[in-house]
């Protein structure tokens, strides 16, 4: 990389001001060169006098100089320097475009302080540029998104957006279903120095679906090359999680260009404790759990894009994705419950294997079209398959039994085969005028979702499984949603304002063959979303307010009855309705040397998806069980009040501070089987990375980060924190990258705790996960690139369904 470091005094002239201005191209692709040094010498003393770095499109501006006799130098690592003299006699230079050959060696007479930023402020949302982050080379995108402003990893590598799991995450722009199971085992393997920046957008415009959740995550990958290819190699080795590889070569000749990332991981952690006690208020007893957990996952995936450019009018886009994970939990417990005098009443010993194999494989065809004789108009057609199946196989067996018969509670197998196939369909169309973007489109998802699932149970008689009916179903959930946008976006010197609506409905049947029962709801929303934004020299400050949707997903619909612990069972509510959320937000950036941005938000829901919990009591062979339940409702008011910071600074020459944070005050109300619930508090996170070159190739860094407990209606989980110092090392002219990790060096076990409480019972629980691990990180890459693969500008991304972190 190559920047320029410029320390400027200017006294007082009374000559009038001279502007520099210009583009830089390369010579051999024709394309915009930007981050290139432009500096302006003076003619006699050849002293750098002021400098700056060229923008994305190549262009440079040089203002307020004095003009006189100057030299103008342009110079980037990998091209020839350039010279231009500079009379005395203009007050404006227009040098038009330059070109720059490859070959040439780096300005060295020029000492250089500005650097390529990291993050930019744009009207709807924040960007995160990955390849300007040093570090990003032995890091994971998982490890990234620790550094992004408004973004949290915790202890179980979830990831949060403003303290929340729900979110949509995509890649260019789209969903993808590599990410749709378990996200965060694809981005502990996917590298982050394949990834261009990541965006987080908090007030989404009238053109994404109108799911509100808190926002979207969009990850950029990199698609840069010239006539040729480019070729990156990542890998990682853990003392605890395992080996993770990932390839990422990219290829480009005349027209048609494609590019494949593809990767396997393993995680997986070694048997660890974990246990509850529950205290019944009405029972007058406690019920005690405690056992061990072990569990490994396998993880692959494929995704390929390719771009054909038809002519200078039109281009056709595909992609294809493919994804395996594998996981297989073994868990070993106790449970004993006990009455007032502490005595056993009840004890099993459960031992539960589960294997849950899930596969996945969506394909996408975009075909745009421009116009000849209006630049910027676009037209964009679009269709995208996803197909997610997913099967587990529970296997449930009790050694040891005191009050629990079998004859009412034997053996059991559980089989769930569930997924969802959904076709997409949608078209966009954008005509800009003079200072105004006008978008509009129309889309349809076809979306269904299905479970077929059963329970067989051990006969003691004859040995064998038999089918329990009464817990088998055949369930299909069919989600139609149809949906028409129009936006405008207003760009000035001073201001960008945009501004859409969005008009959808949604049409949902769901039956269960097996009870032949039924569900069918129609419904329409008008969603509003504005973003404005005002712009200074170094600043700005954005405002937006959106209404969302926040529909159930498949998991919060699915009636499957999970058993894995015969005394906390779960399901799903198939009479779920969406949620409607409105969010408000305030934000200050300030990018003068580092940056800052502070920002204010705060959202309300009157008909929130709260997960609740309660008792069913039932009759075991004479004794009573009490079975706690837990599954979702639209229960009353979520509201949060949140402020978030993120403070980035070059302290001293070589030694850089990021902090980030969120503090939340959250308020949840609810009413739930005639017990109204409250629970307020507070949520915080704050992160902190810091890193030291040491010049030849030499660099370390830390991350730390701490996180409070997530607040639920009826409870709250524990505190985590994160420590992970990393050393690296680049060589062979920075195209190979080697690091050394230590994740949570003071501790080798982080236990996290959490409780609930409800009118019935009261309920403290712990598990334990690996903390402490040692690993090793390299990259290597090689090729040509610096033009760029082509592609659609609109894409499908189907975000209408509510996520989840988990």
């Amino acid at each position: 990389m190559f920047a320029v470091f410029i320390s400027v005094q200017v006294s007082a002239q009374t000559t009038l001001p001279l502007k520099v201005k210009g583009v830089i191209i390369d010579s051999a692709t024709n394309q915009p060169l930007g981050f290139v040094t432009v500096a302006l010498l003076d003619a006699k003393t050849k002293q750098p006098i002021r400098g700056v770095l060229s923008k994305d499109d190549g262009t440079f501006e040089l203002q307020s100089v004095t003009s006189k006799a100057y030299q103008l130098e342009f110079a980037s690592l990998g091209y020839t320097s350039k010279i231009l003299n500079i009379n005395g006699t203009d007050t404006l230079f227009n040098v038009g475009r330059i070109l720059l050959s490859s070959g040439g060696k780096q300005l060295k007479e020029v000492a250089i302080s500005a650097q390529k930023p990291i993050m930019k402020q744009e009207v709807d949302r924040i960007s995160y540029n990955v390849q300007n982050d040093p570090e990003s080379p032995v890091l994971s995108a998982l490890d990234i998104m620790r550094k992004v402003p408004l973004l949290a990893v915790d202890a179980a590598d979830n990831i949060l957006l403003k303290g929340s799991g729900n979110y949509k995450i995509f890649i260019n722009g789209k969903e993808s279903g590599l990410l749709a199971k378990n996200p965060s085992d694809i981005l502990k393997s996917m590298p982050a120095t394949n990834i261009e920046k990541i965006e987080v957008i908090t007030t989404p415009p009238a053109k994404y679906d109108a799911e509100g959740l808190s926002g979207i995550i969009n990850i950029i990958t990199k698609r840069n090359l010239a006539q040729g290819y480019n070729v990156s190699i990542n890998g990682r080795e853990n003392s605890v999680f395992g080996p993770g590889i990932s390839f990422n070569p990219t290829y480009k000749t005349g027209k048609v260009g494609i590019s494949l990332l593809s990767g396997f991981s393993h995680n997986g952690q070694p048997e660890l404790p974990f246990g509850s006690t529950q205290t019944f208020s009405q029972q007058n007893s406690v019920l005690q759990q405690s056992g061990t957990n072990k569990f490994s996952t396998n993880s692959n995936y494929i995704t390929i894009e390719t771009s054909y450019e038809i002519d200078s009018l039109k281009l056709l886009t595909a992609q294809f994705d493919a994804y395996g994970n594998s996981v297989l939990t073994n868990v070993n417990q106790l449970s004993s419950l006990m009455n007032s005098l502490g005595v056993t009443s009840q004890f099993y010993n459960l031992q539960n294997n589960e294997t849950d194999n899930s596969t996945g494989y969506d394909a996408a065809v975009n075909y745009q079209l421009g116009f000849r004789h209006k630049k910027g108009r676009l037209l964009t057609l679009s269709y995208k398959y996803i197909y997610s199946p997913d099967k587990d196989v529970n296997n449930n067996s009790f050694p040891q039994r005191i009050n629990y018969p079998q004859l009412y509670a034997p053996d059991y197998e559980q089989f769930n085969t569930h997924g969802s196939k959904v076709h997409t369909f949608q078209v966009d169309y954008e005509q800009p005028f003079k200072t105004v973007i006008a978008e509009a489109g129309a889309k349809a998802i076809l979306r269904d979702n299905f479970s077929e699932y059963h329970v067989d149970d051990l006969d003691s008689a004859t040995n064998k499984y038999v089918t329990n009916s009464a817990q088998t179903n055949d369930f299909n959930y069919y989600q139609n949603v149809y949906s028409i946008y129009n936006t405008y976006q207003l760009n000035t010197k001073e201001w960008s304002v945009k501004a859409g609506l969005r008009l959808e409905h949604t049409n949902v049947n769901a039956d269960f063959a097996s009870t032949g029962s039924t569900v069918h709801e129609d419904y329409t929303n008008f969603i509003p979303s504005v973003s404005l934004q005002r712009k200074f020299k170094t600043s700005s400050m954005n405002f937006g307010y959106t209404e969302r949707i926040q529909r159930p997903g498949i998991n919060q619909v699915n009636p499957f009855i999970n058993r894995s612990n015969p005394s906390y069972i779960n399901f799903g509510n198939p009479g779920l309705r969406p949620e409607l959320n409105h969010t408000f937000e305030l934000t200050y950036s300030n990018f003068t040397k580092g940056s800052v941005i502070v920002g204010f938000n705060y959202s309300f829901s009157n008909n929130s998806i709260q997960t609740v919990s309660g008792l069913q009591i039932t009759n075991i062979g004479g004794k009573i069980d009490s079975v706690s339940t837990t599954t979702y409702q639209n229960l009353g008011t979520n509201s949060t009040l949140g402020f978030n910071i993120n403070i980035t600074e070059n302290i001293v020459k070589n030694l850089s501070l990021s902090t980030n944070g969120v503090l939340n005050y959250i308020r949840l109300q609810g009413d739930y089987n005639g017990q109204l619930y409250k629970n307020q508090g507070f949520y915080a996170n704050l992160s902190a990375n810091v890193s030291y070159s040491f010049g030849s190739g030499y660099r370390i860094g830390t991350a730390a980060s701490f996180l409070t407990g997530n607040i639920t209606l009826q409870g709250k989980s524990g505190n985590s924190i994160y420590l992970s110092p990393v050393i690296t090392k680049s060589f062979l002219n920075k195209k190979a990258t080697i690091g050394l990790a230590v994740n949570n060096p003071f501790s080798p076990y982080q236990t996290i705790k959490s409780t609930l409480s409800t009118n019935q019972y009261y309920t403290s629980s712990f598990s334990q996960s690996n903390f402490r691990s040692f690993g090793v990180r390299f990259n290597y890459r090689f090729g040509k690139l610096s033009s760029e693969l082509k592609k659609s500008k609109h894409e499908i991304n189907n975000d209408d369904t509510k996520g989840s972190a988990n």
